[in-house]
């Protein structure tokens, strides 16, 4: 080969090798990543603007190379943790009559009230029953068919029930008092709804005021969530305790859910073992 052939082999040689496209002269292997990372760093340390200038062309203008994002970082979503109910604030049924007694209450009432839309099927009116310095008050969400025919609550089954975790409890029925959010049976043993609550519970926060028992259990979610003010379903806030004029306050299920869902049964009697600690009491030995 002709030298000046020669050199114009060995620069063009060169050049490749420079660029990544070399060598041609030995047998290819496939290399490592470090082997590669190795060539690539070689690569950029030489000069093809001599390898060009030897072959008589200008170098080509430099391409800038096209900047690499930094990798986008997302955080984590912080969730914030439920939070259970605040104090009560002051409500429209705070103001305390002076002098006011159950028996007041319930000749207030009447006994053919008309002031909600519960009047309509009802039978009798169910007012409460129970100790009228009782430490303990059960609030239940309103009366049943057997409740309504009676006029007492909690008479059916699921009261026979009640009646059972109050004797567990080492109490009898007439050392609680009983009562519910509305007096008057909802039709088809539904929930309470708004209005009607809104109508009739005045009278049970009445009842609370002149009882002042220690201890508030409220009995199922229409209960816990009118003396509570809240719209969160009870398991939320469950054997938890809250301070409510001057008493604690605690919710658990309802009987009639018991009955429904005996498995439950269990965690209901550790919201009434936490009701014995306030009260002092101790189990009834079977």
């Amino acid at each position: 080969m002709e030298q000046k052939n020669r050199e114009r082999a060995e620069a063009w040689l060169r050049y490749a090798d420079d660029i990544g496209l070399g060598p041609f002269y030995t047998a290819r292997t496939i290399q490592s990543a470090p082997q590669l990372a190795a060539a690539e760093i070689s690569s950029s340390s030489s000069n093809p603007a001599s390898v060009l200038a030897a072959e008589g062309r200008a170098p080509e203008p430099a391409i800038a190379a096209k900047p690499v994002s930094a990798p986008v970082v997302v955080s984590p979503v912080k969730v914030p943790p439920v939070t259970v109910l605040p104090v009560f604030a002051p409500t429209l049924f705070d103001e305390r009559i002076e002098g006011d007694t159950l028996e007041r209450i319930r000749a207030d009432i009447g006994p053919n009230c008309t002031r909600c839309k519960l009047h309509k099927g009802r039978t009798k009116i169910v007012f409460g029953v129970g100790n009228p310095k009782a430490d303990l008050v059960f609030v239940g969400e309103g009366p049943g068919r057997d409740e309504d025919a009676q006029g007492e609550p909690f008479v059916g089954r699921a009261g026979k029930l009640l009646t059972q975790m109050i004797e567990a409890m080492g109490l009898r029925r007439e050392d609680v008092y009983i009562a519910n959010v509305v007096k008057c049976r909802p039709p088809e043993n539904r929930l309470p709804e708004k209005d009607e609550i809104e109508t009739c519970s005045p009278f049970l926060m009445r009842q609370l005021a002149v009882i002042q028992p220690k201890v508030i259990c409220c009995l199922g979610s229409c209960s816990s969530q009118t003396l509570l003010q809240t719209t969160q379903g009870i398991s939320r806030f469950r054997g938890e305790w809250f301070d409510f004029r001057g008493s604690k306050l605690i919710a658990t299920y309802h009987p009639a859910y018991l009955l429904r869902n005996p498995a439950a049964k269990s965690e209901v009697w550790k919201d009434l073992q936490k009701v014995m600690a306030v009260l002092g009491l101790k189990p009834k030995r079977r």
